[in-house]
């Protein structure tokens, strides 16, 4: 998949996946410069395609003591701070139609989250600045059903869509990934998975998310064998203390080791 519309993008030769990696929120400069130094260091090695992630707000919260984040300007400076420092390409989400705009002066790709994904205005605004928009499925969503939100993308002018997979509800405290599902979106745009969201366990009756972090590994080899076209991994040098998603995030430290074995399962199905 070409990946040359993307600002900075490095390896795009490597015939690997693409990451989109980093901390659930920006908490502060230093975390998020210590993050994406170490994640750049690991996949340049593993010549990777990467992009660094951050929300700069969160507005998708279960209890209203909940961290949202640093202030907007703020958390957005840091994250262009990111990309000039390391000459990096940078994706965050946005909520509103005038996160849009706002969001499109400092990063390279605009996120819709997986419960805003059927708001067209939302969407549309997104398409509108000419960046790339990473469509995130809806828990409640078929694969299917993302045809829609990637014409919604195309018929405003902008072809650079995605999809990102983050699993399906299931019940009301977990979350599952159907594999079935990533040949269908492929059809309609480049696919991602999101492999530590997939993994939440949403709706615990003390308004703090949790999840399954012992099972990264499994969801991401799965997603490489099945030809995802990129992953989505949240990670933290800190995860029992960081402010947002902490329950399902990988820890920085044992990046390393799953992007290598990734790598060497993509290696081998390139070759089937």
């Amino acid at each position: 998949m070409a990946l040359t519309y993307i600002p900075n993008i490095k390896h795009t030769d490597s015939n690997n996946f693409f990451l989109l990696a980093g901390p659930c929120a920006i908490e502060g400069e230093d975390m998020a410069m210590r993050i994406a130094e170490k994640v750049i260091t690991i996949t340049d090695k593993l010549e990777i395609p990467y992009v660094f992630k951050g929300s700069f707000k969160k507005a998708n919260r279960s209890r209203i003591d909940s961290f949202t984040g640093i202030g907007d300007e703020k958390a957005l400076k840091i994250l262009r701070k990111v990309s000039e420092t390391f000459n990096v390409p940078t994706v965050t989400d946005i909520h509103e139609v005038s996160d849009a705009e706002k969001a499109a002066k400092y990063v390279d790709i605009l996120q819709i989250p997986a419960f805003l994904v059927r708001q067209t205005d939302l969407v549309v605004a997104a398409a509108k600045t000419g960046k790339v928009v990473n469509l995130k499925k809806g828990q409640f969503m078929s694969p299917e059903a993302m045809q829609h939100a990637v014409k919604k993308v195309h018929d405003a002018g902008n072809q650079k869509a995605w999809i990102t997979d983050r699993g399906t509800m299931f019940g009301y405290q977990d979350m599952i990934v159907d594999f079935r599902g990533i040949p269908t979106m492929r059809e309609y745009a480049p696919t991602v998975l999101d492999v530590t969201h997939s993994l939440q366990q949403p709706n615990q009756s003390s308004g703090v998310t949790g999840g399954r972090p012992d099972m990264i590994e499994t969801i991401a080899r799965a997603g490489v064998v099945n030809n995802v076209d990129g992953l989505f991994i949240e990670t933290h040098f800190d995860p029992a203390n960081a402010k947002s998603d902490g329950a399902n995030m990988l820890h920085l430290d044992y990046l390393e080791g799953l992007l290598t074995n990734l790598v060497a399962i993509r290696k081998t199905i390139n070759n089937l």
